[in-house]
């Protein structure tokens, strides 16, 4: 009988279980577990809304009953509707007010409060924020009270040092747009100062140094240090602007009720009045939609010519 060694038993690898299999697939799972809420509160708040109120422009609905479909009747309506072009033009100067004044005057504020040697800089960091926090409602009575044509501050300043007063600041057409941008810039400079000073400070300090060996001035060193420098939070900045004023609704609803006739009327405010005081569901719906269109469009235009989302 042979005595030679017996050949070694080929060691078979452990059977995987249910449970193993599923401990394994358990690190895949876990970030679309957490990452799903977000999708969920997006879908029902965000895509939900906007496909309801697509199809609800396209009926006629008063708040009861089951809508009925008129197609595009509500957006031809638009078309002819003077009241609508008011709201598109007054919310135009809106935005222009937003872009190009109060984004300049956060800018040249937030340059002012990271200059050196300021004293008191947190003390004027929270004053300039302050408005951003007062409620609307607060805001509104102040500055009804400002603008009052009897015992306004406004005319009360203009009689002092011009002897001349009596000015109807909120029942001139022109002057009404002028008091609502006035309001605008008070409240939303403060607010944009913020991103601006947050971006000033992550400016490196070796290139004002190098701008200053160069012999460059205040000015030379704003324009070629600075501003680049803050082309991102600038970008940001500038969309974030044309997006709140293309929907502003607190300062022309609580100031003029969006007269006088209708010469400070927003889109916000002309969807509020459609909705909510006649009842025209679909009709305020389909302003909605248009709305969204133009923000999105023009959003877009700006991301390109900003640059926003290049790699490079």
């Amino acid at each position: 009988m042979s005595t030679g060694t017996l050949p070694a038993a080929t060691a078979r690898p452990p059977r995987r279980g249910r449970g193993t299999a599923r401990a394994a697939n358990a690190p895949t799972r876990a970030p679309y577990a957490f990452i799903a809420p977000f999708y969920v509160l997006y879908l029902l708040f965000m895509v939900v809304p906007i496909l309801a109120s697509l199809y609800l422009s396209l009926t006629e609905w008063v708040g009861l009953g089951t809508p009925s479909w008129v197609g595009l009747r509500n957006y031809g309506s638009l078309l002819t509707d003077s009241s609508f072009h008011k709201a598109l033009v007054n919310t135009g100067v809106y935005v222009l007010v937003a872009v190009f004044v109060i984004v300049p005057i956060s800018l040249l504020l937030a340059t002012a409060l990271n200059a050196r040697g300021l004293r008191a800089r947190d003390t004027f960091r929270v004053v300039y924020f302050v408005p951003m926090v007062v409620s609307p409602i607060v805001v509104a009575l102040i500055f009804s009270l400002v603008f009052d044509q009897q015992f306004g501050l406004a005319n009360a300043g203009l009689q002092a040092v011009f002897g001349a007063g009596g000015i109807d600041w909120l029942g001139d057409p022109w002057l009404a747009k002028l008091s609502i941008a006035l309001v605008t810039v008070w409240r939303w400079s403060g607010y944009l100062t913020i991103f601006f000073l947050a971006g000033l400070q992550n400016v490196p300090k070796d290139l004002y140094e190098a701008a200053a060996l160069d012999g460059a001035g205040w000015w030379r060193s704003f324009t070629a240090v600075t501003l680049p420098a803050l082309r991102p939070v600038t970008a940001f900045v500038v969309v974030t602007s044309f997006i709140s004023a293309a929907q502003i609704f607190d300062e022309p609803f609580l100031l003029t009720r969006g007269g006088p006739n209708d010469q400070t009327i927003s889109v916000a405010l002309f969807i509020y009045r459609a909705a909510f005081e006649r009842q025209q569901f679909g009709y305020a719906a389909a302003a909605g939609v248009v709305l969204f269109v133009v923000v999105f469009a023009i959003s877009q235009g700006f991301n390109r010519l900003l640059g926003i989302g290049r790699s490079s």
